[in-house]
């Protein structure tokens, strides 16, 4: 089929290119024409918007940006463990620009919750609230969001994942963006998040959703998948610590698939006899060459049962009437398969479960929970679309790496260093986060870094084990009369009433469960340590003749070598030389160093005495990074 668009553009082109020849001595034409060709020939699908230019981008034309510590606003909360976490006030594209000096390729996780473009003074642009009827604001917008994103996906890791909440005043929008950013092909799921249960509305339909856009950096196999329980495995035993619970689905003999002689034998277990099928006189006709071509047989070889009832997956059930069958055990966790020398042997294996593309309609992840979140730091008036922990946690725990470097640079309450604390304490990770956020109405100040340090400090925590007691798949006669299902819960509590502290009743696709809970760990403040960077910047030119822009980055080094790496330059145990008089006091007084790691700066030796007495100590000396600010420099100048 003809491409019509296409020949009317060859068409104009070939105009052009004779308007060109025509016009052959005037330059100007000649250029023209050629911006003109460059038009028709530029992108024809896909995203299309006016380009628009931030106050941020103009400040970057005449300054570099950098980071301020405030040493002040540190918090040392964990001093069991030397890794730290990251707060970064300021414009986050300030600070992306910076992390992408610091940790190009290093980030494990991004989640972010970028302003929704409601026109509801929810997203500022050149320092102004944009409003719904601007005919720009969809292109201010994704000007906005596409420099951000652009640097996000370099900021990756290969095997990384971005998590992205949006509503549907742009969701359509950054979809194609993403696609185009990441490519269609690492597009892993939107999914509903439910916001609210109920509301008014002015229209026939109440908006109770919003969305999370789910991509990887390059597709591969990187998420956790949950454990799952079945209710089907309701059987308990001696090895259901290791096993878990079992169920009884098949009897060993069956008749219904293709007859084989050698499947067909007596087995004899504690004295008894067993035939396939139950009935000697056939078992003799069948192997006198009387069968069919389905016929009863054993599912197990001989060789295959005996290490099956020596271990434990064999059951005999017995009817009233004395007679018995055979069943074999299939475990939650565990099943019989063959070694490298094709031997019986039990593979242990969690079972698990993906997770539900509708996963985040169930209430624990709406904006009333978020609330109940923030209520415990006193901050359930300051946010109305704050998402909840939940939430956060749940879509962290999906990746692989339980040391992940997470980044948050939407940051706004704090929501995700909060999950990331917690998570670490429920499943003994050791992630780190990098929050970025602006001090728009001091919202860095007075509420993310608050939140955080209280987390820390003074948050009450509770981690409990649990334990699911009861599981029952609800069935019409239990909605007509609960009566006997409530009794046999109640019982159940009562039976283990000694053992947990308390309990909880869930219903969760259609099964009841009763959960038994146990406190094990009641915490005051979640350890964890925290530094707190303030965009600051050093202007790329001066007339001042004594000022030198190398030194004036020089003051900021520090705080980039301590973000890429994760820790805190105490001048003790890590070590920072950058002039010829660091270089000398370290010397001088050496034996009062504990150092793991020194720092130096390219232009400053240390001895050959002091290099060796390093090196056998084994003391890394590793040189300050160029690409720190080496680029800016040369531009500057």
């Amino acid at each position: 089929m003809a491409n019509l668009s296409k020949i009317k553009r060859d068409d104009l082109i070939d105009r052009i290119e004779a308007l060109k020849t025509q016009y052959k001595d005037d330059e100007d034409t000649k250029l023209l024409l050629n911006t003109v060709i460059n038009e028709l020939t530029g992108k024809k699908y896909g995203l299309v918007w006016e380009q628009h230019e931030e106050n941020v981008d103009k400040k970057m034309e005449t300054a570099i940006p950098v980071f301020d510590e405030i040493k002040e606003c540190e918090i040392c909360g964990n001093p069991d463990d030397e890794k730290i976490n990251f707060l970064l006030e300021g414009d986050n594209l300030h600070s992306l620009k910076l992390l992408e000096k610091t940790h190009k390729g290093k980030i494990d996780v991004i989640y972010i919750d970028p302003p929704y473009n409601t026109g509801n003074k929810d997203f500022v642009y050149m320092d102004e609230f944009v409003k719904k009827e601007d005919a720009y604001r969809h292109s201010m917008w994704l000007s906005f969001m596409s420099e951000r994103l652009n640097i996000a996906y370099d900021l990756l890791k290969e095997d990384g994942l971005i998590f992205l909440s949006i509503d549907d005043n742009e969701f359509s929008q950054l979809k194609i963006l993403m696609d185009e950013i990441f490519t269609e092909e690492n597009f892993v799921i939107s999914m509903p998040r439910i916001t609210k249960k109920s509301g008014k509305t002015t229209t026939a339909y109440a908006k109770n959703h919003d969305y999370i856009l789910v991509y990887t950096k390059r597709n591969q196999d990187i998420f956790a998948m949950e454990e799952h329980v079945d209710p089907a495995f309701k059987y308990s035993d001696e090895f259901e610590k290791e096993r878990g619970k079992y169920k009884l689905n098949q009897t060993l003999d069956y008749d219904s698939l293709q007859y084989s002689s050698s499947l067909d034998y007596p087995l004899e277990i504690e004295g008894e006899t067993f035939y396939a099928g139950g009935d000697i006189e056939k078992w003799k006709e069948r192997k006198a060459g009387n069968h069919k071509r389905a016929d009863w047989a054993w599912r197990w070889s001989k060789k295959l049962f005996d290490f099956g009832y020596k271990n434990g997956f064999v059951v005999i059930k017995r009817k009233n009437d004395g007679s018995a069958r055979i069943y074999t055990k299939t475990y939650l966790n565990a099943k019989i398969d063959k070694d490298e020398n094709g031997e019986p042997c039990i593979i242990y294996n969690k079972r698990t479960k993906a997770t539900s593309s509708i996963e985040f309609i169930n209430n624990i992840y709406s904006n009333d929970n978020a609330k109940k979140d923030l209520k415990a730091f006193g901050l359930e008036d300051e946010f109305d679309y704050s998402k909840p922990v939940a939430l956060i946690k749940k879509l962290i725990k999906a990746y692989y790496r339980k040391d992940a470097i997470i980044l948050d640079f939407f940051a706004g309450s704090g929501t995700t260093g909060q999950a990331v604390m917690e998570l670490n304490i429920e499943d003994g990770g050791n992630r780190r986060f990098i929050l970025c956020t602006n001090n728009q109405n001091n919202i860095c100040e007075e509420i993310t870094y608050k939140r955080i340090g209280d987390v820390i400090n003074t948050y009450h925590y509770q981690k409990c084990t649990e334990e699911i007691l009861f599981e029952h798949e609800i069935k019409l006669k239990d909605i007509k009369d609960s009566t006997e299902l409530l009794e046999n819960i109640e019982s159940i509590k009562k039976e283990n009433k000694s053992q947990f502290k308390k309990f909880q009743i869930k219903v969760v696709d259609g099964i009841i469960k009763l959960i038994g809970k146990t406190e094990i760990l009641d915490l005051t403040g979640i350890p964890a340590n925290l530094k707190y960077y303030k965009t600051d910047f050093v202007d790329k030119y001066s007339d001042d003749p004594d000022y030198f822009i190398e030194d004036a980055l020089m003051e900021h080094i520090v705080e980039m070598i301590q973000l890429e790496n994760g820790i805190s330059i105490d001048n003790d145990k890590y070590v920072v030389l950058l002039t010829d008089e660091d270089a000398e006091e370290f010397e001088s007084n050496i034996d009062s160093y504990n150092p793991i790691k020194v720092y130096i700066d390219g232009t400053v030796f240390l001895s050959r005495k002091i290099m060796d007495k390093l090196d056998t100590e084994g003391v890394e000396v590793l040189p300050i990074p160029d690409y720190y600010f080496a680029k800016d420099i040369k531009g500057g100048n």
